[in-house]
């Protein structure tokens, strides 16, 4: 599998969940009590974000950007000898 960085670039507006996720009595799987949690909107600037949100009257958080660092690896890497580290010295 190879990750690239394409179409990765995009702001995303999440809802706050409005309850708490819990088992369901049935089953006993994981649920929560809103479909909030499901509706996640990408935006291709934060303006255009920012200005949905604000147009909606919604509150919003804006979280910095994480940078990704990629290190070039080979298939080849996975099966190369790695001496164990001097823990001794």
């Amino acid at each position: 599998m190879q990750s690239g960085t394409a179409r990765t670039h995009k702001w995303v507006l999440e809802y706050e969940p409005e309850a708490a996720k819990g088992p369901e009595p049935l089953m006993g799987w994981t649920a929560a009590g809103d479909t909030v949690g499901q509706v996640s909107l990408k935006f291709t600037s934060l303006d255009m974000a920012k200005k949905f949100a604000e147009d909606k009257g919604l509150a919003y958080t804006v979280l910095a950007e994480r940078s990704k660092t990629i290190r070039p690896r080979n298939y080849g890497d996975n099966f190369r000898y790695k001496p164990p580290e001097d823990e001794g010295a």
